[in-house]
């Protein structure tokens, strides 16, 4: 087998986050990625010669179906003339999304026009990570053990899309007109009788996988269907790397080292996850200062002399060698989640916006006045507000950490950075540590 020169996959992300993980699963396999956090021109993909990937990051997650309208076909067709044999709207590995903000199904329908296709997989689990599909149904890992997603610690409570379906097929057909079928396990036993149920059953197409048998043979079936959109978490990069490590294309994945500690880092999260709050606790525990930001104080207008007081103390920390640890909330329970709830009422979601947008502003700002070498960023929606801040376009993989949340090279900005960017729900309890630290396989 033969994978060629031209870019093998080319992948749209729905949140800066979930878009960074398949970049780094790519290039620490030996495909050298980029990542765009804005749509590039073509001047600007000049810059990046010879990458294997080439994704692109955006908020859709957050869009409703008219802005996927607006927007996606766009970006769709950037992806589709890089000639990657592969284009993916990638997906949440906890399929993030509802029929009135950041559908899923409404992705599909767009791109099945923009690939003239009736056939899309769709990739959602990635063993790799702890999510598992079986018989349709996904699951999720947490340290506690493994839910289904519907019965989820994190994912069930989500504060904008909680889930009440684990069946993947089910919950993406209340976001889209077409068919949705499942290639359960019964099926994928015959890879040959699964590529051609594949092209019978019209429609999106989900796969189960729990093993990593599993995961090389899905690989195999991406890569040799002949459908060109597929949608999925990075667990189609995983599949792909497995698939091309098995025929020998791809060497196995080298041992990949840390790039030392950071002189100076600040954290912000506006995550809500208890996943992060757990994260907060330890660092706060070992040396983080603790930093907290007012989110009621966005709803009352006075969230400019808020970003005062916490650029002040983050400075000061910065200048006694600590590390600002900058958040809103410490979990799903802290007071302060249901406070601007009860604050903000219908107004929820540009107040959010203004927090987020807030927690940029305050990091451009360390980073050109306290010289910052590395920030890490937790949440989602929270990156893609502190990347437009720092003026940052695009990112190359730097340094491993966990799945998902590597420390990155940004290119763009104004000064030299690292950058880590992390999911809510995602990351060991030593997670901040560990960046701080220069990453790198434990």
């Amino acid at each position: 087998m033969n994978i060629g020169e031209k870019p093998v996959l080319a992948w749209l992300g729905d949140d800066f986050t979930g878009a960074a993980a398949v970049m780094e699963v790519l290039a620490f396999a030996g495909l050298p990625a980029v990542l765009f956090l804005r749509p590039p021109t073509p001047e600007r993909m000049e810059d990046f010669p010879d990458m294997r990937g080439i994704g692109i990051a955006s908020m859709a997650r957050t869009f409703d179906a008219d802005r996927m309208d607006e927007e996606l076909p766009v970006l769709f067709d950037i992806l589709a003339k890089t000639g990657a044999t592969l284009v993916q709207y990638k997906t949440c590995s906890t399929l993030d999304s509802a029929p009135h903000i950041g559908s899923i199904g409404k992705a599909m329908d767009i791109g099945s026009k923009a690939f003239d296709t009736n056939t899309i997989p769709v990739m959602i689990a990635a063993p790799e990570m702890r999510r598992y599909q079986a018989f349709g149904q996904l699951f999720a890992g947490t340290d506690a053990g493994v839910f289904r997603l519907d019965r989820h610690p994190v994912m069930a409570r989500h504060p904008v899309t909680p889930m009440g379906e684990a069946d993947v097929a089910v919950h993406l057909s209340a976001q889209t007109k077409m068919a949705m079928h499942c290639l359960n396990f019964e099926v994928l036993s015959d890879l040959e009788g699964a590529k051609a149920a594949m092209d019978i059953a019209q429609g999106g197409i989900t796969i189960d996988q729990m093993t990593s048998a599993d995961v090389t043979s899905a690989g195999e079936l991406l890569w040799g269907a002949g459908h060109r959109f597929v949608v999925g978490s990075q667990g189609i990069a995983y599949a792909l790397v497995a698939y091309f490590q098995k025929t020998g294309v791809l060497a196995a994945s080298p041992a990949v080292k840390g790039i030392g500690r950071a002189k100076r880092m600040a954290v912000v999260s506006g995550s809500v996850s208890p996943i992060t709050g757990d994260q907060i606790a330890w660092a706060l525990d070992n040396g983080f200062v603790d930093i907290r930001l007012d989110v009621v104080r966005a709803c009352e207008g006075d969230l400019a002399a808020e970003e005062i007081r916490v650029l002040a103390a983050a400075k000061a920390a910065l200048e006694r060698d600590q590390v600002p640890l900058i958040y809103t909330a410490r979990g799903t329970d802290d007071l302060a989640v249901m406070q601007l709830r009860e604050a903000a009422g219908d107004d929820l979601a540009q107040i959010n916006d203004e927090i987020g947008t807030s927690l940029g502003r305050i990091l451009a700002r360390l980073v050109d006045q306290s010289a910052l070498d590395r920030a890490v960023v937790s949440g989602g929606d929270t990156s893609g507000h502190v990347c437009r801040a720092l003026g940052i376009d695009a990112l190359t993989a730097a340094a491993p950490t966990i799945p998902g949340a590597a420390i990155c090279f940004a290119h763009g900005g104004t000064r030299p950075l690292t950058l880590a960017l992390k999911g809510g729900q995602m990351g060991s309890r030593d997670y901040f540590g560990w960046v701080l630290n220069g990453g790198g396989q434990k």
